[in-house]
Protein backbone atom coordinates (compact mmCIF):
# COMPACT_ATOMS: atom_id res chain seq x y z
CA UNK A 1 0.00 0.00 0.00
CA UNK A 2 1.18 3.11 -0.89
CA UNK A 3 0.56 4.95 2.76
CA UNK A 4 2.96 2.85 3.87
CA UNK A 5 5.48 3.75 1.62
CA UNK A 6 4.55 7.62 2.65
CA UNK A 7 4.97 6.33 6.42
CA UNK A 8 8.07 5.24 5.76
CA UNK A 9 9.51 7.90 3.96
CA UNK A 10 8.51 9.48 7.25
CA UNK A 11 10.14 7.76 9.23
CA UNK A 12 13.37 7.61 7.36
CA UNK A 13 13.33 11.15 6.76
CA UNK A 14 13.01 11.68 10.44
CA UNK A 15 15.76 9.05 10.95
CA UNK A 16 18.00 11.41 8.72
CA UNK A 17 17.19 14.79 9.97
CA UNK A 18 16.92 14.24 13.82
CA UNK A 19 20.53 11.72 13.94
CA UNK A 20 21.97 13.59 10.95
CA UNK A 21 21.38 17.19 12.61
CA UNK A 22 21.59 16.28 15.99
CA UNK A 23 24.87 14.95 15.28
CA UNK A 24 25.73 18.40 14.47
CA UNK A 25 23.67 20.34 16.97
CA UNK A 26 24.71 18.38 20.67
CA UNK A 27 27.64 15.99 19.52
CA UNK A 28 29.70 17.92 17.14
CA UNK A 29 31.51 20.53 19.49
CA UNK A 30 31.02 19.17 23.12
CA UNK A 31 33.64 20.35 25.12
CA UNK A 32 36.83 17.38 24.69
CA UNK A 33 35.51 14.97 23.25
CA UNK A 34 33.07 16.53 20.53
CA UNK A 35 32.83 14.13 17.18
CA UNK A 36 33.87 17.29 14.55
CA UNK A 37 32.81 17.41 11.12
CA UNK A 38 33.88 13.73 10.54
CA UNK A 39 31.73 12.70 12.89
CA UNK A 40 28.93 14.69 11.42
CA UNK A 41 29.78 13.46 8.05
CA UNK A 42 29.51 9.79 8.96
CA UNK A 43 26.58 10.45 11.14
CA UNK A 44 24.62 11.47 8.28
CA UNK A 45 26.02 8.57 6.37
CA UNK A 46 25.12 5.90 8.92
CA UNK A 47 21.81 7.71 8.38
CA UNK A 48 21.27 6.75 5.12
CA UNK A 49 22.98 3.08 5.43
CA UNK A 50 20.66 2.02 8.58
CA UNK A 51 18.20 3.37 6.80
CA UNK A 52 18.40 1.76 3.37
CA UNK A 53 18.80 -1.70 5.22
CA UNK A 54 15.40 -1.10 7.34
CA UNK A 55 13.07 0.45 4.40
CA UNK A 56 14.67 0.27 0.78
CA UNK A 57 12.26 -3.02 0.56
CA UNK A 58 9.26 -0.85 1.58
CA UNK A 59 9.19 2.79 0.15
CA UNK A 60 12.93 2.33 -2.03
CA UNK A 61 14.21 4.76 1.00
CA UNK A 62 14.59 8.09 -0.73
CA UNK A 63 14.29 10.53 2.61
CA UNK A 64 15.21 13.56 0.32
CA UNK A 65 13.03 15.33 -2.13
CA UNK A 66 16.40 16.04 -4.59
CA UNK A 67 16.40 12.02 -4.39
CA UNK A 68 12.72 12.13 -5.61
CA UNK A 69 13.42 13.99 -8.52
CA UNK A 70 16.55 12.79 -9.47
CA UNK A 71 15.16 9.09 -9.64
CA UNK A 72 12.04 9.87 -11.66
CA UNK A 73 14.35 12.06 -14.68
CA UNK A 74 16.69 8.96 -14.11
CA UNK A 75 13.21 6.57 -14.97
CA UNK A 76 13.49 4.87 -12.03
CA UNK A 77 10.08 6.12 -10.45
CA UNK A 78 6.40 7.48 -11.25
CA UNK A 79 6.36 11.27 -11.38
CA UNK A 80 2.53 10.65 -10.07
CA UNK A 81 4.35 9.46 -7.03
CA UNK A 82 6.53 12.48 -6.33
CA UNK A 83 4.43 15.33 -4.68
CA UNK A 84 3.36 12.38 -1.94
CA UNK A 85 7.12 11.44 -1.71
CA UNK A 86 7.69 15.21 -0.83
CA UNK A 87 5.35 15.86 1.38
CA UNK A 88 5.93 12.85 3.68
CA UNK A 89 9.87 13.62 3.86
CA UNK A 90 9.21 17.37 4.79
CA UNK A 91 6.96 15.95 7.25
CA UNK A 92 9.39 13.51 8.96
CA UNK A 93 12.23 16.53 8.76
CA UNK A 94 10.11 19.07 10.50
CA UNK A 95 9.13 16.63 13.26
CA UNK A 96 12.46 15.48 13.90
CA UNK A 97 13.34 19.25 14.07
CA UNK A 98 10.57 19.60 16.77
CA UNK A 99 12.51 16.37 18.39
CA UNK A 100 15.51 17.67 18.76
CA UNK A 101 15.01 21.05 19.36
CA UNK A 102 12.85 19.64 22.29
CA UNK A 103 16.01 17.94 23.45
CA UNK A 104 18.75 20.61 22.39
CA UNK A 105 17.02 23.28 24.45
CA UNK A 106 17.23 21.21 28.16
CA UNK A 107 20.87 22.76 28.03
CA UNK A 108 22.02 25.59 29.55
CA UNK A 109 23.55 27.94 27.05
CA UNK A 110 21.07 26.70 24.17
CA UNK A 111 20.89 29.29 21.17
CA UNK A 112 18.62 29.26 18.05
CA UNK A 113 20.76 32.05 17.32
CA UNK A 114 24.15 29.60 16.16
CA UNK A 115 22.07 28.16 13.52
CA UNK A 116 20.47 24.51 14.64
CA UNK A 117 22.43 22.73 11.74
CA UNK A 118 20.40 25.32 9.39
CA UNK A 119 22.12 25.66 5.73
CA UNK A 120 23.54 29.11 4.90
CA UNK A 121 25.66 30.69 2.66
CA UNK A 122 27.04 34.14 2.51
CA UNK A 123 27.55 35.38 6.27
CA UNK A 124 25.59 31.76 7.23
CA UNK A 125 27.88 29.58 5.68
CA UNK A 126 30.22 27.95 8.27
CA UNK A 127 33.55 29.10 5.84
CA UNK A 128 31.41 32.33 4.82
CA UNK A 129 31.43 31.39 1.38
CA UNK A 130 28.92 33.31 -1.16
CA UNK A 131 26.06 32.32 -3.05
CA UNK A 132 27.13 31.20 -5.67
CA UNK A 133 29.65 28.49 -4.44
CA UNK A 134 27.10 27.85 -1.89
CA UNK A 135 25.04 27.07 -5.28
CA UNK A 136 27.32 25.31 -7.48
CA UNK A 137 28.60 23.03 -4.90
CA UNK A 138 24.90 22.38 -3.70
CA UNK A 139 24.26 21.01 -7.33
CA UNK A 140 27.14 19.21 -8.12
CA UNK A 141 27.12 17.30 -4.99
CA UNK A 142 23.36 16.50 -5.53
CA UNK A 143 24.09 15.48 -8.91
CA UNK A 144 26.91 13.18 -7.91
CA UNK A 145 24.76 11.75 -5.09
CA UNK A 146 22.10 10.78 -7.45
CA UNK A 147 24.53 9.06 -9.79
CA UNK A 148 25.99 6.98 -7.06
CA UNK A 149 22.45 6.22 -6.09
CA UNK A 150 21.69 5.39 -10.04
CA UNK A 151 24.70 3.14 -10.33
CA UNK A 152 24.46 1.54 -7.20
CA UNK A 153 21.23 0.07 -7.11
CA UNK A 154 21.50 -0.66 -11.09
CA UNK A 155 20.49 -3.99 -12.19
CA UNK A 156 24.31 -5.63 -12.65
CA UNK A 157 25.36 -3.55 -9.79
CA UNK A 158 26.73 -6.12 -6.37
CA UNK A 159 23.63 -7.05 -5.02
CA UNK A 160 23.39 -5.78 -1.14
CA UNK A 161 25.76 -3.24 -1.31
CA UNK A 162 24.04 -0.19 -2.31
CA UNK A 163 23.11 0.99 0.96
CA UNK A 164 26.78 0.99 1.98
CA UNK A 165 27.89 2.73 -1.48
CA UNK A 166 24.89 5.72 -1.19
CA UNK A 167 25.39 5.90 3.02
CA UNK A 168 29.41 6.39 2.14
CA UNK A 169 28.53 9.06 -0.75
CA UNK A 170 26.78 10.84 1.51
CA UNK A 171 29.77 10.94 4.28
CA UNK A 172 31.88 12.27 1.51
CA UNK A 173 29.51 14.43 0.57
CA UNK A 174 29.44 16.10 4.18
CA UNK A 175 33.08 15.52 4.49
CA UNK A 176 33.73 18.23 1.66
CA UNK A 177 31.07 20.86 1.93
CA UNK A 178 29.69 21.25 5.53
CA UNK A 179 32.03 24.23 5.61
CA UNK A 180 30.50 25.90 2.06
CA UNK A 181 26.89 25.78 2.97
CA UNK A 182 26.27 23.08 6.08
CA UNK A 183 25.45 20.66 3.10
CA UNK A 184 22.16 20.03 2.54
CA UNK A 185 21.83 18.37 -0.83
CA UNK A 186 18.46 17.54 0.60
CA UNK A 187 15.60 20.13 0.78
CA UNK A 188 13.38 18.24 3.68
CA UNK A 189 16.72 18.07 5.73
CA UNK A 190 16.87 22.10 5.40
CA UNK A 191 13.29 22.93 5.75
CA UNK A 192 13.18 20.90 9.32
CA UNK A 193 15.71 23.09 11.20
CA UNK A 194 14.74 26.27 8.97
CA UNK A 195 11.48 26.19 10.02
CA UNK A 196 12.30 26.89 14.02
CA UNK A 197 15.44 29.24 13.23
CA UNK A 198 13.51 31.32 11.32
CA UNK A 199 14.46 34.76 9.78
CA UNK A 200 17.69 33.98 7.80
CA UNK A 201 17.36 30.41 7.69
CA UNK A 202 13.95 31.05 6.10
CA UNK A 203 15.22 33.76 3.96
CA UNK A 204 17.95 31.80 2.50
CA UNK A 205 15.99 27.98 1.92
CA UNK A 206 15.00 28.83 -1.70
CA UNK A 207 18.54 27.84 -2.32
CA UNK A 208 18.39 24.08 -0.66
CA UNK A 209 15.35 23.51 -2.39
CA UNK A 210 16.37 24.62 -6.01
CA UNK A 211 19.51 23.69 -5.95
CA UNK A 212 19.60 20.22 -4.54
CA UNK A 213 16.57 19.69 -7.00
CA UNK A 214 18.63 20.78 -9.94
CA UNK A 215 21.53 18.55 -9.38
CA UNK A 216 19.41 15.83 -8.43
CA UNK A 217 17.53 15.90 -11.81
CA UNK A 218 20.88 16.53 -13.85
CA UNK A 219 22.36 13.14 -11.62
CA UNK A 220 19.50 11.28 -12.59
CA UNK A 221 19.46 12.31 -16.52
CA UNK A 222 23.29 11.96 -16.79
CA UNK A 223 22.98 8.10 -15.34
CA UNK A 224 19.92 7.60 -17.64
CA UNK A 225 22.40 8.86 -20.79
CA UNK A 226 25.13 6.82 -19.35
CA UNK A 227 23.48 3.31 -18.70
CA UNK A 228 22.77 0.96 -21.09
CA UNK A 229 19.77 -0.25 -18.60
CA UNK A 230 17.52 2.59 -17.43
CA UNK A 231 15.69 -0.26 -14.64
CA UNK A 232 17.32 -1.63 -12.05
Amino acid sequence: MNSKKYAAEAIGTFWLTFAGCGSAVIAAGFPQVGIGLLGVSLAFGLTVVTMAYAIGHISGCHLNPAVTVGLAAGGRFPTNQILPYIVAQVGGAVVAAGVLYLIARGAPGFDLAKGFASNGYGEHSPGKYSLFAGFLTEVVMTMMFLFIIMGATHGKAPAGFAPLAIGLGLCLIHLVSIPVTNTSVNPARSTGPALFVGGWAMGQLWLFWVAPLIGGALGGILYRWLSDESKA
